[in-house]
């Protein structure tokens, strides 16, 4: 008796802080905006970039949904370094082309309506990574150095 008594006061106890992690779990999202600023992942991603100047990107591992994946799509913009991309157009051929679509999965709503006004896309498929269980895409806007990418587990 002694025993049921114990696991039923654990179990309350842990089921009275799930309402609370939760809520603090929204209040922090709220508070950081629905993206990740930090670019020092993105700068380990796409090494070719260089240092980035800021960044807006989500991750499909964002906003827990309870169905766990083993692969991880990071997709976003951020700002290259002063003549970054002069540098890289000058080593890459390039042609005009935008990304199909604006944000269409899930996990990257946060995104749609952010980025360059009136943006100049323009790809190099040279530079993106498509390979065994992976993929980098990325799209760059000549008037403001924006670099939009999409990339299924780029790190691996």
């Amino acid at each position: 008796m002694e025993r049921r008594k114990v696991i039923g006061i654990g179990l309350g106890a842990g089921l009275a802080a799930l309402p609370a992690w939760w809520a603090l779990r929204q209040v922090a999202q709220e508070a950081g905006g629905d993206w990740h600023t930090d670019t020092a992942p993105l700068e380990q991603a796409f090494p070719l970039l260089g240092p980035l100047t800021d960044a807006k990107w989500v991750s499909s591992r964002d906003n827990d949904r309870g169905l766990p994946s083993p692969e991880l799509v990071i997709s976003g913009f951020a700002r290259l370094a002063a003549g970054k991309l002069a540098e890289l157009t000058a080593a890459h051929a390039f042609v005009a082309e935008g990304p199909a679509d604006d944000f269409s999965s899930w996990f990257e709503k946060a995104l749609r309506g952010e980025g360059p006004q009136d943006p100049d896309w323009v790809r190099s498929h040279e530079l993106d990574r498509v390979g065994s269980g992976h993929s980098t895409h990325l799209w760059f806007d000549r008037r403001s150095d924006t670099v939009r990418f999409r990339a299924l587990n780029p790190y691996g």
